[in-house]
C-alpha cells in the first residue's frame, strides 16, 4: 500500500493539520500580545513627551507661551519609520504652539488608569494618516493665567506595526521550528509504535495456508487487542466451517455409498437371473431407488446452493418478496400431488407480509416444509399455509408430530425420526439453514389437531 494511504501518514497529516491550526491560532494571538505590548511601550512614551512639554509653558506679556524641549519629540528620533506631531492649547482653546488641527479626543474618551495624569490615548486620522494621540490636560497658574492647558502629541502607526511585526515573525519562526520538530518526533514514535503492528501482518504473513491457529495475544500491544481478538474470532468461525465442510462431505459421501452399494447389488443380482419377470422387477426397484438417490443428491446440491445463497444475502444482493404470493404459487404447483394422496391442501393469508431474502432459497424452504408435512400426513387429513403480518410464515399438518424431546435434533443434517419411512433426513436441516442465512427464528408447536406446526418468523421488509 502506498505511504499517502498509510495509517503512519494519516497520522502525521492529520497532526500537520492540527499544528497549523494551532500555528494560525498562535500567529494570531502573538500579533495581538505584541500590539498591545508596542501599544503600551509607546504609549508611556507619548505620555513622557506631552509632560516635558508641558514643563516648559510659562506666562509672557499675559499669554501662555510654551518652550517645547528638543528632549521631548527626541524620544522617537531612534525610529526613523513614525512621524511625530504636537500641539499645545491654552486655557481657551487657543493654539499656542505646534502644528494646527490636530484631533481632538472623541467626547466619550475616558481618561486612562494606567498612569498617573490627566491623560486621554485614542486614534484618529491626520494627514491621510492614522495616528495615535494622547492628551494631556495640565493645570496652569502662572501670573493672570489660571486654568487647564491641553497638550496633545501624535505619533504614525509605523512604528508599532513595524515592533508588531517583527515580535510576530519572531514568534512565528519559533512556532514553525517547533511544529517541525514536534512532527519528526511524532513520525519516529510513530513508527516505533507501529512496529508491533508490522510483526503482527510478518506472523500471520508467514502461517501456512491450513494453519487457523490463534494468534498469540501475548506479544500484542492493549491497542491491538481487539483487533487480533476479531482475526482470532474470525479463525475460529472459518476452522468451524472447514469442520462442516469437511464433515458434511463425509456424511454425503456415507449416505451416497449405501444407496450406490445397493443399487449395484440390486443390479448384478438382476442380471443373474433369467426370468425376464425377475429382469422387470428389478428394474422397477431399480428406478426407484435411482429416484431416491437423484432426490438425495438434489438435497445435497440445496445444502451447497445455501451457502452461495446467503453470502449474496450478506453482500446486500436480498429482494423484498411477498410470503403470500409464494406460498399461493407453491400450492398451486403442489394441489395436484395432494389431491393424488387424499389431503386437503389450503391457503390462509389475508394480510401481506414483505421480507428481504434470496427468492430461491425461500421457494426451497417452502417447498421443504410442505413436502415435509405432504409425506407425514395420512389419507384424508390436512396440510394448511398461512402466512401473517408483519413477516410470519406457518405450515401445519394432522400428522403424527414430533416429540418435543427431539425437536432441536431434527435439524441436524441427517437426522431421521424415523428410518423406515425413509428419507435422507435432509429437510428441515435444509430448512434450518435457509433459516439462519435470513436471520429468522423457526420454532415447532404442536398443531390444533395433534400434528405439528411450524412456524418462520423473518424479519420484515
Amino acid at each position: 500500500m502506498a505511504e499517502a494511504t498509510s495509517l503512519r501518514g494519516r497520522l502525521l497529516r492529520r497532526l500537520a493539520l492540527l499544528l497549523a491550526m494551532v500555528l494560525v491560532i498562535g500567529s494570531l494571538t502573538a500579533y495581538w500580545n505584541a500590539r498591545e505590548a508596542a501599544d503600551t511601550a509607546y504609549d508611556r512614551t507619548l505620555l513622557a513627551s506631552a509632560r516635558a512639554i508641558s514643563a516648559g509653558l510659562y506666562e509672557a506679556d499675559g499669554r501662555l507661551k510654551a518652550d517645547v524641549p528638543y528632549v521631548a519629540l527626541d524620544t522617537f528620533a531612534y525610529d526613523s519609520e513614525g512621524r511625530i506631531f504636537y500641539q499645545v492649547l491654552d486655557v481657551e482653546g487657543a493654539l499656542v504652539s505646534g502644528y494646527e488641527n490636530l484631533p481632538a479626543p472623541p467626547p466619550a474618551t475616558p481618561l486612562t488608569n494606567d498612569y498617573p495624569a490627566l491623560a486621554r490615548f485614542y486614534d484618529s486620522y491626520y494627514r491621510d494618516q492614522q495616528v495615535r494621540v494622547v492628551s494631556l490636560a495640565q493645570p496652569v497658574n502662572k501670573g493672570s493665567i489660571n486654568g487647564m492647558a491641553e497638550i496633545r502629541v501624535a505619533e504614525t502607526e509605523e512604528a508599532r506595526e513595524r515592533l508588531a511585526r517583527g515580535l510576530l515573525i519572531d514568534t512565528l519562526w519559533r512556532l514553525a521550528l517547533s511544529s517541525v520538530a514536534a512532527l519528526v518526533l511524532v513520525w519516529l514514535a510513530v513508527s516505533a509504535a507501529l512496529r508491533p503492528l508490522r510483526e503482527l501482518r510478518d506472523a500471520v504473513a508467514e502461517r501456512q495456508l491450513d494453519d487457523l491457529r490463534p494468534l498469540p495475544i501475548v506479544v500484542a500491544p492493549r491497542e491491538l487487542l481487539p483487533l487480533v481478538d476479531a482475526l482470532n474470532q474470525f479463525t475460529d468461525r472459518l476452522r468451524a466451517l472447514f469442520q462442516r465442510q469437511a464433515d458434511f462431505i463425509a456424511e454425503a459421501a456415507h449416505e451416497l455409498r449405501t444407496p450406490l452399494a445397493a443399487l449395484k447389488a440390486r443390479v448384478e443380482l438382476g442380471l443373474r437371473e433369467q426370468d425376464p419377470a425377475r429382469w422387470r422387477q428389478t428394474l422397477v426397484e431399480t428406478a426407484q431407488n435411482t429416484d431416491r438417490l437423484t432426490h438425495l443428491a438434489n438435497q445435497l446440491l440445496s445444502l451447497a446452493r445455501i451457502e452461495s445463497g446467503a453470502r449474496a444475502i450478506a453482500e446486500g444482493g436480498a429482494e423484498r418478496i411477498e410470503l403470500g404470493a409464494l406460498a399461493r404459487e407453491l400450492g398451486i404447483a403442489l394441489a395436484p400431488l395432494a389431491h393424488a394422496r387424499g389431503i386437503a391442501l389450503a391457503l390462509e393469508a389475508e394480510d401481506e407480509a414483505w421480507v428481504m431474502g434470496e427468492p430461491t432459497l425461500l421457494h426451497e424452504l417452502l417447498s421443504n416444509l410442505v413436502d415435509n408435512a405432504l409425506g407425514h400426513t395420512p389419507s384424508g387429513g390436512s396440510v394448511t399455509l398461512r402466512v401473517f403480518a408483519p413477516a410470519v410464515l406457518e405450515v401445519e399438518d394432522d400428522g403424527s408430530g414430533i416429540p418435543a424431546d427431539v425437536r432441536d435434533r431434527v435439524f441436524e443434517r441427517f437426522f431421521r425420526l424415523n428410518a423406515q419411512r425413509g428419507g435422507a433426513g435432509l429437510g428441515l436441516a435444509i430448512v434450518g439453514e435457509i433459516c439462519r442465512a435470513h436471520m429468522a427464528d423457526i420454532s415447532l408447536e404442536d398443531g390444533d389437531n395433534g400434528g405439528l406446526r411450524v412456524r418462520v418468523t423473518f424479519p420484515a421488509a
